[in-house]
């Protein structure tokens, strides 16, 4: 290769399917950092692929607006038998009918062997070859558009994995002036890192550019660190909406923090100007209070009023002091619009990072679980389910990989005992044995219990559409003697929530002269009722026992 001005440059003859390595300075053969494919695994040679070859249809396609998302997080590995992009397709017509609009898919950047979350990606332009690659990737997003589903992809800017990560022989990469959770941090601020930036950068616009994607949702935010002038997540947005613009397409990008943080989605100078953040607050006042657990972040939560400062201001910690830090945590939440906060009652963290991968239907009731997502589904706030949820599946979701490294192999299975040392080993699935990620795959069981929450998630989105797809987007909510208010929009409710989340609470009577029930369930002391008042445009009364 030739020097030409910052760039190596060879001049050679290739075509779509050709493979090629580069060896710096002596080293083995590595893969080119922009891969678009891997097919060996991440120390493979690289594939070229002509991205110009695929046939697109969706060129009427303009995506979603924030105010329409109703998200639907997914792993392509586990969601289906198959495991691939093009299984997952199949299932895109019952997303659809679900009431879903918008599909979330955990990262597939490549990683080590075939079983992976996502978050050890170290080949941020390639897609997972075992998921089918490139051009199966495609056809999903194209299927997607076809029936009027939006697709945002999970990606992580704030570290590489650790096995077949070679981004450090190609340039300062990492930096050492900050540390994250992974170790030396990428390089957005330190020598050299206009090109790292740059690199990045050009990733986020490369998934919206060439695989047609809807959005991103960027893992983690808060372990991103910056010292710039201008944040990398001030700049990326610039670049990604300047990108949207001139295909006249929306594109949403929704950041993943803990933090509470309003900067994130506050306009430039004063914020990044993101569209929206996972807010973890409303997730974490229901779990902590129905199921009785008080360690870690949970330690801070179990008190109901928090559920309903979550539903109305959209997160609860806003420059309070939290305990589990041991110090202050969050902003105010005044200027956050509620449509910004993306909430649930289940994720991938939340279920996965336990110890066993439970999911809420071995945690709390069923007829609480209808009241969560009642809750969930008709809150102004923008709604996630966790791929599966809709129909109370019972398979856990637990941690997995397929490292190849056996050093590293061993090292993670330890590790993960070692993080939950109260538990006995027997309990604590290893990530790396094929049966955890097989015991992670969804079941799509369709027994009598599990039809009927489905059709409970599909009514629930029903009632959802006509009233919090458009229009004023706020709450106004209460707790009092046990019961919970909430009056969605605040100015002029079309939507009233009376829950009740203590024992013993009662609810008041619903006066049959203002007010027609649309829908109503009762089950292990929880009950759901849904109305709305005929003189009006439809009003709708949700009731929570």
């Amino acid at each position: 290769m030739r020097r030409d001005g910052e760039d190596f440059v060879a001049n050679v003859a290739a075509q779509a399917g050709d493979r090629y390595a580069y060896i710096l300075d002596g080293s083995n053969p590595i893969p080119d950092p922009v891969s678009r494919l891997l097919p060996e695994g991440v120390h493979g040679p690289t594939e070229i692929v002509d991205p110009t070859l695929f046939s697109w249809s969706d060129q009427k396609w303009r995506g979603l607006q924030l105010e329409e998302y109703v998200l639907y997080e997914l792993h392509i590995g586990t969601f289906t038998p198959e495991g691939t992009f093009d299984s997952a397709r199949e299932k895109l017509p019952y997303l659809k009918e679900l009431g879903i609009t918008v599909i979330e898919i955990m990262p597939v950047a490549a990683t080590p062997g075939t079983r992976n979350w996502g978050y050890d990606g170290v080949s941020p332009y390639a897609v997972q070859a075992n998921y089918g690659g490139p051009e199966a990737f495609r056809r999903f997003v194209d299927v997607a558009h076809q029936l009027g589903l939006a697709v945002i992809l999970d990606v992580v800017y704030n570290h590489l994995g650790p096995e077949g990560n070679y981004l450090r022989m190609f340039g300062p990469y990492f930096t050492s002036h900050h540390k994250t959770p992974w170790g030396d941090a990428i390089n957005y601020d330190d020598h050299g890192s206009e090109h790292v930036r740059r690199y990045v950068v050009e990733n986020a616009l490369f998934w919206i550019r060439e695989y047609h994607l809807d959005g991103l949702r960027l893992d983690a935010v808060q372990t991103i660190k910056d010292d710039s002038p201008k944040h990398i997540l001030a700049e990326m947005q610039e670049n990604l909406q300047a990108l949207a613009a001139s295909l006249n397409r929306e594109v949403v990008i929704i950041a993943e923090t803990d933090e509470n943080d309003s900067r994130y989605v506050e306009a430039s100078p004063a914020g990044y100007g993101l569209n929206a953040v996972w807010s973890d607050d409303f997730h974490h006042a229901l779990h902590a209070l129905w199921t009785g657990e008080r360690t870690g972040y949970y330690q801070d939560f179990g008190r109901p009023q928090q559920v309903a400062t979550a539903l109305r201001d959209g997160y609860v910690f806003q420059g309070e002091h939290f305990a589990f830090w041991n110090g202050p945590r969050g902003t105010p939440a005044k200027d956050v619009p509620l449509p910004a906060n993306v909430i649930c009652i289940q994720n991938h963290d939340q279920v996965g990072n336990r110890a066993k991968g439970e999911r809420l239907t071995a945690l709390i009731p069923r007829g609480a679980r209808k009241v969560a997502a009642a809750l969930l589904l008709l809150a102004p706030h923008t709604p996630l389910l966790f791929m599966g949820q809709e129909y109370d599946e019972s398979a856990p979701f637990q941690f997995f990989a397929d490292f190849e490294d056996p050093e590293l192999k061993k090292a993670v299975s330890e590790g993960r005992r070692s993080e939950f040392k109260d538990f006995d080993f027997s309990e604590v699935p290893d990530p790396e044995d094929p049966g955890t990620f097989e015991r992670s795959k969804l079941t799509w069981s369709t027994s009598p219990e599990n039809e009927d929450m489905l059709q409970w998630y599909r009514k629930l989105l029903e009632v959802r559409k006509p009233y919090l797809s458009g229009g004023e987007r706020s709450a106004d909510v209460s707790y009092n003697s046990g019961v919970l208010t909430m009056l969605v929009p605040a100015s002029r409710p079309a939507l009233r929530i009376e829950a009740t989340l203590e024992p013993g609470a009662r609810l008041p009577k619903l006066s049959s002269t203002t007010v027609t029930e649309f829908l109503f369930s009762e089950e292990d002391g929880f009950a759901v009722r849904i109305s709305a008042r005929p003189d009006e445009k439809p009003q709708l009364t949700v009731t929570v026992v």
